[in-house]
């Protein structure tokens, strides 16, 4: 797939504030199944200061800093990315099948934050565990039924809802509740295969689904490190295994990390902000004179 993507963040304040320090990953990752043929940030205001860092994960993100006030804040990114599908993973695979579960020590140990359970003390949600130990019974220990029946689980248990504002949820909340958005699923996908010695981490991206959505938002999934097939991404609240209409942006041990920005303004107390955004996607055909509108939300 190839995509022209235009994702705009716009911020207005009731009152003059100053703008706090801003973190935004808004770039869509340049390896992996994609390749990234373009990227720009615009800004308004424009930042006093702003520079690219590579995150723990490996992505790039970018920190900016204002001066003076101003009572809105204008994000514009526009990129342009090609996509390719994935090799299947069972061809991957299929020299020495994952058993599951993992022993302790067993993978490489830069994988550890990975693996930890998102309680307080480390430990892995109760509901969580159960469920994978469900998701376990007749897969014969085999890492990749494993993940087909885990997905089908949860969303035979776990209706999907959309809700565009709040962090994710915990997996036992979300279990309890019995709701979620795709974030909160993605979060329960990642916990249960915790679990049982799976690397998982939370992604920020899009997806461009045919057909397509009557609006555009931003997506979250999972990704599982499967020995032998590396990093792959997994859509507990979609399709499942991801094909080349996903594009991720940024993944991390915490979802609250994968914020398309996060930042603080200070000013007069109680100042009310609105926030608004639209997601634009065109598809590229041999060239940009052959572009199909995907759709766009605002």
């Amino acid at each position: 797939m190839h995509v022209r993507i235009r994702h705009q963040l716009s911020y207005s304040y009731e009152h003059p504030i100053q703008l706090g320090p801003h973190r935004l990953c808004l770039q869509p990752r340049p390896l992996g199944f994609q390749a990234l043929r373009s990227h720009s940030l615009r800004f308004n205001p424009e930042p006093c200061h702003r520079f690219s860092l590579l995150c723990a994960s490996g992505d790039q993100i970018e920190k900016v800093r204002f001066v003076g006030n101003t009572d809105r804040l204008d994000v514009i990114a526009e990129s342009e990315v090609i996509t390719t599908e994935p090799p299947l993973l069972h061809l991957c695979l299929e020299d020495q099948p994952p058993q599951l579960p993992y022993r302790i020590g067993e993978l490489n140990s830069d994988l550890n934050s990975h693996l930890q359970g998102w309680l307080p003390n480390g430990q892995h949600d109760p509901l969580a565990i159960a469920l994978a130990q469900d998701a376990l019974i007749g897969s014969d220990n085999h890492c990749l039924r494993f993940l087909q029946q885990l997905i089908e689980i949860i969303q035979e248990r776990v209706s999907y809802t959309q809700r565009n504002h709040g962090p994710a949820w915990s997996a036992g909340r979300t279990l309890r509740e019995r709701v979620g958005s795709c974030r909160d699923l993605a979060v329960v996908m990642i916990e249960c295969c915790r679990c049982i010695g799976l690397p998982a981490r939370f992604v920020s991206g899009y997806h461009f689904a045919i057909p397509k959505p009557e609006h555009y938002d931003l997506h979250a999934w999972a990704e599982v490190y499967l020995p032998g097939a590396g990093w792959r991404g997994f859509d507990p609240s979609g399709q499942g295994a991801i094909d080349e209409r996903y594009v991720p942006l940024v993944s991390s041990s915490k979802p609250e990390l994968t914020a398309a920005i996060y930042g603080s303004f200070s000013g007069p107390a109680n100042t009310p902000s609105e926030l608004t955004w639209s997601i634009e996607a065109t598809e590229l055909e041999s060239s940009p004179t052959n572009a199909v509108e995907l759709g766009k939300r605002s």
